[in-house]
């Protein structure tokens, strides 16, 4: 082994031994389930947020409106309904959040949504690695009531953070002309 080869391993090795065991352990990020992703009618997303060191990834499947009518209809009222398609729309957070005031540990989640005309109910669940149908019954986290507002017609829904600082986000869910706004905050 020359000088140079001998360096270069000694650091590697040196910096992978120093490397925290949690971080060497830690599960891979969330990977979309299904194969052959093009082929499918809802199309697979992902979106990541950082508040500070906090980090927040959704991955969801995004169905179309097509001209259908979405809540109330195609989405009814006061039902539990999955926001995506296929595999069930999944968080996973690295740090404690809270979300509309309530504590989330970190880990990884799926999300529901019981959609109401005035309010909606949103279902975090330990059970994330879950198909959109059924609702995995038993393994709730957390249940919270946020308000609907109005917005622009989204075609395909969508999951984004319209507002991100190192403290706070909102993330909001929009679909058709509805906007779901979500108000998460580091501890």
């Amino acid at each position: 082994m020359t000088g140079l080869h001998r360096t270069v391993h000694g650091f590697v090795l040196t910096v992978a031994l120093t490397i925290p065991g949690t971080v060497l352990a830690q599960d891979p990020p969330i990977q979309t389930q299904t194969p052959y992703a093009e082929y499918r009618v809802s199309q697979p997303a992902r979106v990541t947020q950082r508040m500070g060191t906090t980090e927040l990834t959704i991955v969801y499947n995004r169905p179309v409106a097509r001209g259908r009518e979405l809540f109330g209809a195609l989405v009814p009222w006061d039902s539990i309904w999955n926001p995506g398609a296929d595999e069930a729309t999944r968080l996973e957070v690295d740090e404690e959040i809270s979300i509309e005031g309530q504590a989330l540990p970190a880990g990884r989640y799926s999300i529901w949504a019981i959609p109401g005309r005035e309010e909606w109910t949103l279902i975090f669940s330990r059970a994330w690695d879950v198909q959109h149908r059924p609702y995995p019954e038993g393994n709730e986290v957390l249940r919270l009531r946020v308000r609907p507002e109005e917005a622009g017609h989204m075609e395909t829904l969508g999951f984004y953070f319209p507002m991100a600082t190192a403290d706070s986000a909102t993330l909001a869910l929009h679909w058709g002309p509805v906007r779901v706004p979500i108000a998460i905050r580091r501890p």
